[in-house]
């Protein structure tokens, strides 16, 4: 499979139209050499196996080219920059000098950079930035995060935005909103379906040529943060995987996020010396969604059995080829980046499977084995069926693996694989048994277990869920405790209800974790350095998040 993005309702839809539409902007990659991708000509060359695209540059269109490719945050920019995988460290000013929350996160007052202006020369101004959020309150399709603005007022240089409700889980989606120019968008007739073709913002781009397979950007030299050393970047759509790893591999691409079943081989050993990677993970994660409202996996008893048995070690070398960081603990929360928000009663847990603890779990709730075959306390043999896109490798040997684990406890399982349409139709309907699925992640792993528990999104089966709770998991205690975290107004309740999630998390198993999901990347040293690293995380290294521009400004041609 590709590296998937991990918002649902976006994930769930597929790109199909291909339309060979060519965008002309202006040049102003002043002084670069267009001959090659080294570092010296001021080139850096960009891939994804995403196929061709359609000519679309709206930064709030999940399925533009510009969201899809990534190149959208190095055109337009967020009011603060904040790091993806240290999502609790406070955000780095960018087009606001300063942002205040007040009234427990229902009041929040930027300040913004007086330096600030449009690729087009014009001054960026709270304007601007006032009817950015009136644009999203305005219009709910571009309004993707589903944020609940009230009041947007201008204050001199200041925007000021009010909520009806605590925004503490938003806070960081809030103030990492892509900002546009009022003067160019306020003429657009309907901007939920505008391909933006000749996108203006305030970042250090342009776009320079639009094709399905190429798209290229070129820097703007009146950028108001200062020159850039990366004067084009050159962004590429492969078919597929194997695409994409060739052109990593002989240097055709320097950066990129794509799975290798074999990176060491595939890709390290074709440079050692400056093939690097690095998935480090946020707070969302893979695992198998039950369908809780089918029989018997709406029995908390056989879910936490199954994930007691589940070999995740296994799953983090064979399946995920160990680029997908491996779940070490049980409330599903990946370390090291939630440590701190571990309740202490599973600080030292693991998810070491124990086949002797999960079937005395299944014998007190009434299930028996017999003859190696578990049957549920009614007398019924306990079987189900695994689905997944055919392709995606890492899941499809993830469920193999599962399905030999399950069988410890007599449990029968088949492997059955879809179109990745047709599996995103029926995870969205609930037409499933039990799917590996990702979750949605954010700046706490409120995100991960609302997307996972919230009776307030659960749909009947047969009608479409968007916004998760695949598995149709009925508890209002996890709603409840939600509820309580979203709209508290001191870290002790919000601590106490993140507790409850992870107890119900563990002791329920609406999801089984699987492993992390990374925010990873492949880039090369061979013509510019300057990449974030382990040693040195100032950002998320995948090319697709809001501080990619982050990296961009930071690297330096290689000596």
């Amino acid at each position: 499979m590709s590296v998937r993005r991990r918002h649902t309702v976006r994930a769930l839809s597929v790109a199909t139209a291909v339309v060979a539409l060519a965008a002309g902007c202006s040049s102003a990659n002043s002084g670069a050499n267009k001959s090659g991708g080294a570092g010296a000509s001021g080139v850096l060359t960009l891939g994804k196996p995403d196929g061709p695209q359609t000519n679309n540059s709206n930064p709030f269109l999940a399925t533009s080219a510009s969201a899809t490719l990534g190149y959208r945050v190095m055109i337009y920019e967020p009011l603060v920059m904040t790091n993806q995988i240290r999502p609790t460290d406070k955000g780095d000013p960018w087009l606001a000098t300063d942002w205040a929350w007040e009234d427990n996160f229902r009041k929040v007052t930027f300040t913004l950079d007086e330096r600030a202006k449009w690729a087009d020369g014009k001054p960026l101004t709270a304007a601007d930035v006032a009817y950015t959020f009136e644009l999203l309150k305005k219009h709910p399709a571009l309004n993707g995060n589903g944020i609940p603005y009230d009041g947007i007022a201008v204050d001199g240089k200041k925007v000021v935005l009010t909520f009806k409700e605590s925004q503490f889980v938003n806070q960081n989606k809030i103030i990492t909103t892509y900002i546009v120019p009022k003067h160019i968008w306020e003429k657009v007739e309907n901007p939920e379906t505008w391909p933006n073709r000749n996108p203006v913002g305030s970042g250090p781009y342009k776009l320079k040529t639009f094709t399905p397979q190429t798209t290229t950007l070129t820097a703007t030299p009146s950028y108001w943060k200062g020159e850039t050393k990366v004067k084009e970047l050159r962004y590429t759509a492969y078919n597929d995987n194997s695409a994409a790893t060739t052109a990593l591999a002989n240097g055709k691409v320097e950066w990129s996020f794509v799975f290798m079943p074999d990176y060491k081989q595939l890709y390290v050993a074709k440079d050692p010396e400056n093939h690097k990677l690095w998935f480090p993970s946020g707070l969302g994660i893979h695992g198998l969604w039950f369908n809780t409202a089918r029989k018997p996996f709406d029995n908390p008893a056989l879910r936490k059995a199954m994930a007691m048995v589940v070999d995740r070690n296994a799953i983090h070398v064979q399946a995920e080829a160990t680029l997908y960081p491996e779940i070490t603990n049980p409330t599903g929360i990946p370390l090291p980046a939630g440590e701190p928000f571990l309740a202490p009663e599973y600080k030292s847990a693991s998810t070491e499977p124990d086949v002797a603890g999960a079937k005395k779990i299944l014998a007190d709730a009434g299930f028996t084995l017999s003859g190696g075959v578990l049957k549920d306390p009614g007398g019924k043999p306990v079987t189900l069926t695994f689905t997944d896109p055919a392709g995606w490798n890492d899941y499809i040997t993830g469920l193999s693996i599962i399905k030999d684990n399950i069988k410890q406890l007599g449990i029968e399982a088949k492997v059955k694989t879809q179109t990745a349409e047709a599996w995103g139709n029926d995870v969205a309907t609930g037409n499933f048994d039990a799917t590996l699925h990702w979750t949605n992640s954010g700046a706490t792993p409120y995100d991960m277990y609302q997307n996972i528990m919230d009776g307030a999104i659960l749909q009947p089966i047969g009608k479409s869920s968007q916004l998760g709770n695949f598995g149709r998991f009925k508890s209002p205690e996890a709603t409840a405790a939600l509820k309580e975290y979203a709209n508290a107004s001191d870290d002790a309740t919000r601590t106490k209800a993140m507790n409850v999630l992870q107890k119900i998390m563990v002791e329920q198993a609406p999801l089984i974790p699987t492993a992390a999901a990374p925010i990873g990347a492949e880039y090369s040293t061979k013509n510019w350095v300057g990449w974030p690293t382990e040693e040195d995380p100032y950002a998320a290294p995948q090319h697709t998040q809001p501080d990619a521009l982050e990296i961009v400004l930071n690297l330096k041609p290689a000596k």
